[in-house]
Parts: C-alpha cells; structure tokens; sequence
C-alpha cells in the first residue's frame, strides 16, 4: 500500500472549522499511515488506538505517540537523514495539550516518506 501525501494546511482548517471533529479522521489517517509505514501486519487498528486514547483519559495516545516517534526517527535514519529525537518532541507537545503540532509533526514526516516512495517508484527503470 502506498502512503498519500496530506495538505498539512487544509488539515489545520478543516481542524479549526469542524471544532477539531476532523483531528479525529486526521489522527485516524496518521495512524493508519504509521501502520502501514511500520509494515507490521499485527498493528493496532487505529479504532482501538483512538478508543483506548479516549477510554484511558489520553495515556494511551501518549504510549502510542512515543512509539509512532521511534518509529519516524528510525525510519528517516535507514533513508539517510538525521534523527531528530522525534519520540521526546511528540510526548512532550502531546503532554502540553499541543496535539495538533504533534499531528503537523507526524504529517510532515508521513509526507516525507510519501515523496520518497513515489521518488522510488518514478525512478524505476522500465523495461
């Protein structure tokens, strides 16, 4: 499956004019992306990440927002740029009530990745 990028810009209105109803969609799409990124077939479904996010007053999301950090961090690094402690900055914006930042943060990166995937795939030789 291949990674979409997201407009960061049109996700920060549709965030600000749905009252932050479309930030659930948004953290819904981030995780699936995450998922798919990871290439872990026996991740959490992002229903069960959100659910849990609610169900444990947010701690949940905060375990969820460090590994998804490791997880972008290493990635970057096996692509050749430099890590950037990507877990610690997400939990502590996430700790500060600035999870929209944290879903600008992961966008940013999930759109990164995206380029390079579709970078792979148009400099493929045709034969």
């Amino acid at each position: 499956m291949t990674l979409e990028r997201k407009n960061i810009v049109t996700c920060i209105i549709l965030f600000i004019v749905t009252c932050g109803f479309y930030g659930i969609y948004w953290l819904y799409c981030i995780i699936s992306d995450i998922n798919t990124i990871s290439g872990d077939p026996d991740s959490m479904s992002p229903i069960v990440v959100i659910l849990l996010s609610f169900v444990t007053c947010g701690i949940y999301l905060l375990f969820w927002v460090y590994k998804a950090g490791a997880l972008l961090d290493q990635k970057a690094v096996e692509s050749g740029r430099a890590s950037e402690s990507r877990a610690m900055i997400y939990l502590i914006l996430t700790l500060f009530f600035l999870g929209i930042v944290t879903c600008v943060l992961m966008q940013d990166s999930i759109n990164t990745i995206a380029d390079d995937q579709n970078n792979f795939v148009n400099n493929k030789p045709v034969f």
